[in-house]
């Protein structure tokens, strides 16, 4: 890009960033749509839903314009606003991904969808939740120690599986493929034990 063109694009940035300390609606309505879309599309890359990527792109576009309106940014090239918003959601994103809040929100995901096997009604109740949780304990404490101390290490003590490799001394591969197959063999008790309940 010539100096000319670049200094006649920085021009545009900076009226846009009046625009935004102005609290213009058209401009603010016109950044947040022109952007949304790329930064759903990295959140679903990354291990994301389509719910997380609005509420980080909020959270990102919130934050963008009250850096903005104190005067944190300058821009220095023709798309300077776009880049600067779509890294700031990238690093809220990654920084939750990072979170214990997110392992721990996954962590629920593998044990409810253990809980739920066997189970055909979508109605349930508290006498069914606690039929299903005793279903997945009994079928816990038929697990082999190793297994059950994996799982407890990784889905109740938060460990990382490096760490977990390293006291079981073994590579973080062979730890994740065992945590894999514990999962599987209980899935495997709780579903036989769910169905001779019926």
């Amino acid at each position: 890009m010539q100096k000319d063109t670049l200094n006649q694009a920085i021009t545009k940035q900076e009226q846009i960033v009046k625009a935004i300390q102005a609290n213009d609606e058209q401009v603010l309505k016109i950044i947040y749509q022109n952007n949304y879309y790329k930064v759903e599309q990295f959140v679903l890359k990354n291990s994301g839903t389509i719910q997380y990527a609005k509420d980080i792109y909020q959270e990102a576009f919130i934050a963008v314009w009250q850096n903005v309106k104190k005067n944190k940014f300058t821009p220095k090239n023709d798309s300077a606003i776009n880049g600067y918003l779509f890294t700031i959601a990238k690093n809220k994103w990654m920084d939750y991904l990072r979170s214990p809040k997110y392992k721990k929100t996954e962590s629920l995901k593998d044990f409810n969808s253990i809980s739920n096997l066997g189970v055909e009604s979508n109605n349930y109740n508290n006498d069914k939740d606690e039929e299903k949780l005793k279903i997945v304990l009994n079928a816990y404490k038929q697990l082999g120690e190793s297994c059950q101390k994996l799982l407890t290490n990784f889905y109740f003590d938060k460990k990382p599986l490096k760490i977990i490799a390293k006291e079981l001394n073994i590579e973080e591969a062979s730890a994740r493929n065992k945590k894999y197959r514990c999962m599987e063999k209980l899935r495997e008790l709780a579903l036989n034990k769910s169905n001779i309940g019926k």
